[in-house]
This record gives C-alpha cells, structure tokens and sequence, in this order.
C-alpha cells in the first residue's frame, strides 16, 4: 500500500491573500524530499505579514483571520445592543446605523460604536467612508473593545482611513489579543513568525496561536498543527499535530481537511483509518482543493484505498489539472484508458465545471 506524503509548504501570508496550496504525492514519505510549493491563490482576507524563512516540510499555509471587520458581538444584558446587532444580522444596515448611532452618541456604547465602525468601512447602509470607520474604531477601542481594536489594527496596516502605522496595528493587535481576541492573537502570531514588523520570535508565535486554537479559532488550529508537525517553537508532537488537524477539519478548513487525511491515511499521529481518509479527500475535492483532487484521483486510480474507478480518477485528474495541479503519473496511469471510458470522464468533468466554475 503506497503512502500519502504531508504537504510541503512555506508558512505565512502575504498582504490581503491567503497563503498557497502546497503540494502532494502518494509515495513513501521516508524516501521522498519535501514537495515544491505551488502558485498561491489569492483571496482577500485580513492583512497579515508576509511569507517568512523558516519552511517546515509537513505543514501547510495558515490563512488569515477571516474578516478584518468583525461582526459586533452583542452585549447580553443590554437589549438595545441585540436590536442593533440583530439588524445587522438580518441585513437591516440603515436600521443598525440609526440604532447604534443613538446608543453611541447618548450612552457611549462602544459595541455601537464598533458596528458603526463595521457599517462605514464595508458601505453597509451608509456610503463607505474609511475615515469614519477610522473614527469609530477608535472611540471603540479607547473605550476598551476588543473587536474594535482589531479591526483598527487591520485598517492601520492596509493603510485605510490615514498612512500605514505598522507599529500602531501591533500595539493594537497586542492588546486585543490579550483581552481574548483570537484574530488578534492570530495576526500577530504571523507577525511574530514573519520576523519583519517584529522580531522573529517562534515560541512567541507558537504561544499566539496556541491561545487562538484554544479559542477555537480553525486558522489558528491549522497552523499550530504545523509548528507541532515540525517542531517549530515547539516541541515536535504529530499526536498533537493530528488533534488539531482534526479540529480544524471538523470546522471546515479544507487545508486541514487534506493534511488530517494524509494523516489519517498514513497513521501519524493518529491511528490509520484508510476510508475515513479517502472520505476527507473526497469532501476536500468536492471543495475545489486541487490537492484533495490529485490525490483522490491516486487513490482512484491505482486501488489504493478504494475501488479502482478511472473514470472518476480521470475527472478529478483533469479538474486538479485545470487548477495547475498536473500530474504526468497520473497522465500515464490512465493513458490505456478505453474510449468509452474516457469519454465518460471526460463528460464527467465539463458537468463539475459547469457547475462549480464561473
């Protein structure tokens, strides 16, 4: 039975983009060197720090926080707050405006005064105006939100509402993250791991994205698997490693969801369990991770782990390869295909991209 090897990446993020998918191969991992990183996949996120030295083998890029606005977490016992807040949920913007800004100017609340902040930096209900939203954030954080400190600490660094002030967003960041904000804590663990705003200072990063992951933050849990994986800042551990993968996992991380199936499918750090394993690839690959696509298509394609379906190792084949993931093993493994078969496939893959690509 051959093995799935751990993704080889770079850890880190660059300004506004999510890091890249790293690569894999179904072969020994004992005998194979750490595969190349591929291309990243931007997608607008929190700014965070660029893509650091230190390159762990066995881990994969952890993401930025998910919003570099948070959502106003209302405050329990003040049901003005609620009816703010839930306005917003209900996508009545000018309604949680008016609301929270009464509740701003006539009692000081700094939850409206950080959702005034969210509604001015999105153009939600208002027309957007980061300098206000500036304003707001401010006034909120001043008054102790955490929330609001982070978001002021992203806007300080992407420059929105005045100048870059790294500096400032750390300070920021930093107090967010010790009043519990796991975004917070999040970033400047990248930070920290990035060594170029601050210092590199891995056990530092590490404790970040520790008290993130405990928060139940999926990014966080993603990344502290890697450190774990590698030993970075901390103690190598892939029993540790595997439990975080799997929470991350069950939260949907689809990077995670490809690394906690390899590890599955190989037993490290957990007991070896093939089927839940070719399950997690198959869930990643019908989420468009051209990793779990390559790899279910190995799996498909050789009968490692499931019934050999070349058609359908075929479709998830061409899909990866539409992704940049080409594969010319697999390229040969389905080269004595007949032409039933191939056609099949091959009208397997316009249906999936008909109906997953716009």
């Amino acid at each position: 039975m051959k093995c799935l090897r751990p993704i080889g990446v770079a850890l880190g993020c660059t300004m506004l983009a999510s890091g890249a998918m790293a690569q894999l191969s179904i072969t020994p991992p004992a005998q194979t060197p750490p595969a190349k990183k591929e291309a990243p996949k931007p997608k607008v996120h929190s700014p965070v720090a660029k893509k650091p030295t230190p390159k762990p083998a066995a881990s994969a890029t952890p993401k930025p926080a998910a919003s570099p606005t948070p959502s106003p977490t209302p405050t329990p016992d003040d049901p003005n707050v609620d009816l703010v807040y839930g306005a917003y949920q209900r996508g009545m913007y000018k309604t949680a405006f008016d609301l929270a800004i009464a509740r701003a100017q006539n009692n000081n609340d700094a939850k409206a005064m950080t959702m005034l902040g969210e509604l001015y930096a999105n153009g939600l209900g208002v027309k957007r105006d980061y300098a206000k939203a500036d304003d707001w954030y401010k006034r909120a954080s001043d008054a102790g939100d955490r929330e609001a400190m982070f978001a002021l600490a992203m806007m300080k660094i992407a420059g929105r509402g005045g100048a870059v002030d790294k500096d400032g967003a750390v300070k920021l960041l930093a107090s967010s993250a010790k009043l519990g904000e796991p975004k917070a804590a999040y970033n400047l663990a990248l930070l920290y791991l990035d060594g170029q705003t601050l210092p590199q200072d891995l056990k530092r990063s590490a404790e970040l994205l520790r008290m993130a992951a405990d928060a139940g933050s999926p990014e966080a849990q993603y990344a502290l698997a890697t450190f774990y994986k590698e030993g970075t800042g901390v103690p190598k551990d892939l029993e540790k490693a595997s439990r975080l993968l799997q929470a991350a996992s069950l939260a949907d991380n689809v990077d995670a969801e490809v690394e906690y199936a390899i590890a599955l499918y190989n037993g490290a750090g957990t007991p070896r369990n093939v089927p839940a394993a070719v399950a997690l690839l198959r869930k990643a690959a019908r989420q468009n991770s051209p990793i779990a696509q390559n790899r279910l298509a190995h799996v498909l394609a050789t009968g490692a782990g499931a019934p050999v379906d070349k058609v359908e190792a075929l479709k998830w084949h061409t899909v990866a390869k539409t992704a940049g993931k080409g594969d010319p093993d697999l390229d040969d493994i389905l080269a004595d295909m007949s032409p039933e078969d191939r056609a099949k496939g091959e009208a397997a893959v316009r249906k999936w991209i008909g109906n997953n690509v716009k």
